[in-house]
């Protein structure tokens, strides 16, 4: 036996031997998620105080990635500021969402696709966690939403959101959307950009076999809105936050390979050869 035939025969007997263990931790995990994400449901359908719901989510949250072997680390927690903010971060996998529900304080509600508000049970939890559902397609309704985000922000309210809008395959950084920074311009809040690692490995796009691995996300210095009209002022603030994230994440820079394709709305060839998921999830 050669020695690249050996070399493929003991790797294959590893895969092999791999498998059930791999089978087991993901039962496991599904299982998992599935309880603890009905003890989110019925928390927030119960608690009456909106505080209180984002509170039990962000334990709840913080509970399944610790007993699946994902363990959290949020690093320069304290770059928040004390006041209303806006939250920009790069986005990986499908696990992003609740991994920012476990690391942002409760007073952060999360922007995220209408398409979800649509999704059983997960539209409900997602609604009752003050959630602001934003259209990606439709122009008209699109602006509306925007509006409407406009105005939570306006409240006082602190919001996250993954400006990328989805993510891919491959590492890297996609270009950003502009609601986020036209809320905070607008708003005359800091942005205060974030970047996610692990969530990747832990929960790739290409497959739905999730693995343990560490996750930590990072907090950036805030960026102040300059002394600019809202339309000048978002673009500012959006080339700042993106190159603040696209240096401290250290993945290759995809806003010109990769947007003709994003920009396509989900069901084209094209648009699944590239698309994974969407924007984010909620606390």
């Amino acid at each position: 036996m050669t020695r690249q035939r050996r070399h493929s025969f003991v790797a294959g007997t590893r895969r092999l031997l791999g498998f059930p263990v791999r089978l087991s931790y993901c039962l496991y995990a599904a299982v998992l998620f599935v309880a603890l994400a009905s003890c989110a449901l019925v928390a927030t359908v119960l608690l009456p105080r909106l505080a209180w719901r984002r509170a039990a989510a962000r334990l709840i949250a913080r509970g399944f990635l610790e007993l699946a072997g994902m363990p959290l680390r949020v690093r320069s927690l304290d770059q928040l500021p004390d006041g209303q903010c806006v939250v920009v971060s790069n986005h990986a996998s499908y696990l992003d969402g609740v991994v920012f529900t476990a690391a942002l304080p409760p007073r952060f509600g999360f922007v995220i696709k209408r398409e979800m508000a649509a999704v059983p049970l997960a539209g409900l939890l997602l609604r009752r966690l003050g959630s602001e559902f934003v259209e990606r397609f439709n122009r008209h309704r699109g602006a509306a939403d925007a509006r409407r985000v406009l105005r939570t922000a306006a409240g006082g309210s602190s919001l996250a959101f993954f400006p990328e809008g989805t993510f891919t395959r491959t590492p890297g950084l996609l270009k950003f959307h502009s609601g986020a920074f036209m809320t905070a311009a607008r708003a005359r809040c800091p942005v205060v950009p974030a970047v996610v690692r692990g969530t990747r490995r832990a929960l790739p796009p290409t497959r739905g076999w999730p693995r343990p691995g560490r996750i930590v996300v990072d907090i950036l210095p805030a960026i102040t809105p300059p002394s600019l009209s809202p339309e000048k002022a978002a673009v500012d603030l959006r080339e700042r936050a993106r190159a603040q994230i696209l240096l401290a994440l250290g993945e290759p820079d995809l806003s010109a390979t990769c947007s003709a394709d994003i920009d396509r709305r989900p069901g084209t060839e094209r648009a699944r050869s590239v698309r994974a998921s969407s924007t984010s999830h909620t606390p």
